[in-house]
């Protein structure tokens, strides 16, 4: 019920900024294929992945979420038939004050403020500090400093146990290439979550996960617009796992088609 409240809150926040004047959108449906670890197990199996996946700019920042639609091949409770997902709006000061903020090699400054939720109560507030670099050859190259703060109900509440707060850290990127005469796209982020202890005394270990991911740009080749139709692979590294002390560390085959 908390996951489907937050994505209830999302749309009215999304909705709030249709005011706004949009620079640009895109919305996207991923497809994502291969073995995933049960942290929990210690077993994998193969999963699919298909995701839905916004972003946009206005004139004040910007938003972007992902909702993640889960489905495994072993009945073991864990991503049977799954759903997850993180929503992030930024204000953008140099916007919002109408200067410049550049400072060095970075080129503006954010306060971020995210929700990530999904089943079993699961619900995490992330405030905090976006930073956008000034990369040559990248779209967008950006920093995220901030709270994990923790929203669950508790077992109190027949969900997942409480658990401390705690810091996360995300560097995310995006940069096109070519190759001959075909188009590709160098896209991923990696996150750090510092370790915390839940309500029953249970420590929930830190964890480092990276995404790095290579795309084909395919579509051109048949006429369609630019990142229309992009195929790939994505490598996942998850280190503690869900704050377990399991490493993944496995490629994906991934697709995307943008609507």
């Amino acid at each position: 019920m908390n996951f489907f409240k937050a994505l209830f809150t999302i749309s009215i926040l999304l909705l709030s900024h249709s005011a706004l004047a949009e620079n640009w959108s895109i919305t996207q449906l991923h497809t994502n294929f291969g073995d995933a670890l049960n942290p929990f197990t210690g077993e994998s199996s193969f999963t699919r992945t298909y995701t839905i996946e916004h972003a946009s700019e206005h004139d004040l920042g910007d938003n972007y979420f992902f909702i993640d639609f889960l489905n495994d091949s072993l009945s073991d409770g864990f991503q049977d038939t799954g759903i997850y997902g993180e929503w992030y709006t930024t204000l953008s000061l140099s916007k919002a004050l109408e200067t410049s903020l550049k400072y060095g090699p970075i080129k503006d400054t954010g306060l971020v403020f995210g929700i990530n939720a999904g089943e079993e109560g699961l619900m995490k507030y992330t405030p905090g500090i976006k930073l956008s670099w000034d990369a040559p050859g990248f779209d967008f190259l950006t920093t995220t400093f901030a709270g994990y703060i923790d929203a669950n109900g508790g077992v109190q509440k027949d969900q997942l146990a409480k658990q401390d707060n705690s810091i996360f850290i995300d560097l995310a990127w995006g940069a096109p290439f070519t190759l001959g005469s075909q188009a590709f796209y160098f896209t991923g982020h990696v996150e750090y979550i510092s370790g915390r202890n839940d309500e029953l005394d249970k420590k929930v270990n830190e964890w480092l996960l990276a995404q790095p991911a290579v795309y084909w740009d395919v579509g051109q080749n048949f006429n369609l617009d630019a990142k229309q139709l992009m195929v790939g692979a994505e490598w996942r590294y998850w280190y503690n796992k869900l704050g377990t002390a399991d490493i993944e560390n496995q490629p994906f085959l991934h697709a995307i088609w943008v609507f």
